[in-house]
């Protein structure tokens, strides 16, 4: 494995800490500049992989689908099959055409897609039937997943795919403050509307960890909202500013995102913020090297905040992945 390999690897370790603002309750599925993918990835021996996106729910369905993915994946086909028999949800489906595999998988998944074109788990999974197969185009089904429905984790896992020399998911907003302790007691299950209701007076800092909060749960259209309006009601606010740009980034066009976060390194010139987020962005387009000279500015700037100690740890997290 390549040192540029390894650093984007441990990248996505270093970011999933990093946007612990708001505890263990908003934790997202799993963060090219060209707009076409970047090298798709290989099929691996035996069954393609099943994922599924199920959020808190803590339903029978959704237990007896993780446990059918987990023994699926496990190569226990017939308990899987079984438990995916009793449902009759959408994933359910998916489910049982992966336990058939390879007998009819394909064709299965084929014929979902055709039935529910709009469904991102269906269209994920489609894809990655197609790849294991070695037949049609699973780059074109990631793209309609990301497409059908882009504010859910089922898109963002479509993104690592397409884009799988990159970091996977979506690089994350990452606040100086973190949220109070009334809302990081609560169980995770109920994290994110406090959150929310915290959000509804338009206070910019409440809106920011709403953001992130959705940011975490795989939510990233919701998100990019949500600063959106921070960002309208204190135009002034640095932080406000920079979490727009970090919403709007995306793997297939992260011209947008640069273009937005760009011009704030002069009007905000001290702020770590800026240099700090522009150091991830760069990661997430894989630009090692020039990420490395941003977090070095960001540390450098008001030593010993917050984002200036987040700066030194994602240095020192390209240092032990380059050793």
């Amino acid at each position: 494995m390549s040192a540029r390999r390894r650093v984007l690897l441990f990248v996505g370790l270093a970011a999933a800490a990093a946007v612990a603002v708001v505890g263990v309750a908003v934790v997202s599925a799993d963060g090219d500049t060209a707009t076409t993918t970047a090298g798709l990835p290989e099929p691996r021996p035996g069954r393609p992989p099943l994922s599924f996106a199920l959020g808190f729910r803590d339903d029978a369905e959704a237990r007896d689908l993780e446990r059918g993915a987990t023994l699926l994946n496990r190569g226990r086909t017939d308990e899987a099959a079984a438990l995916f028999a009793k449902h009759d949800s959408l994933e359910a489906k998916v489910g049982a055409a992966f336990a058939s595999w390879p007998d009819g998988t394909y064709d299965r998944m084929e014929q979902l897609a055709k039935l529910y074109p709009g469904s991102a788990a269906v269209q994920l999974h489609l894809g990655l039937a197609r790849l294991w197969a070695q037949r049609g185009d699973p780059a074109a089904a990631w793209r309609a997943a990301a497409e059908a429905e882009s504010d859910t984790p089922y898109a963002i896992l479509a993104g690592n795919l397409l884009f799988p020399k990159l970091p996977r998911g979506l690089p994350a907003f990452v606040p100086s403050f973190s949220a109070p302790a009334e809302v990081t007691r609560l169980a995770p299950v109920r994290q994110l509307a406090a959150l929310e209701r915290r959000a509804r007076g338009g206070g910019t800092r409440q809106l920011l960890l709403y953001g992130v909060g959705l940011q975490r749960v795989g939510r990233p259209v919701s998100a990019a909202a949500a600063f959106d309006r921070a960002a309208r009601g204190a135009p002034g606010d640095v932080e406000a500013q920079v979490a727009v740009a970090v919403g709007r980034f995306q793997k297939e066009a992260p011209e947008s995102a640069f273009g937005s976060l760009g011009p704030l390194t002069r009007r905000f010139p001290g702020e770590p913020s800026v240099r700090f987020h522009l150091g991830v962005l760069l990661l997430w387009t894989g630009r090692v090297d020039a990420a490395q000279r941003q977090f070095r500015l960001a540390s450098r700037q008001r030593p010993g905040s917050p984002l200036a100690r987040e700066a030194a740890r994602y240095l020192e997290t390209i240092r032990k992945a380059r050793s």
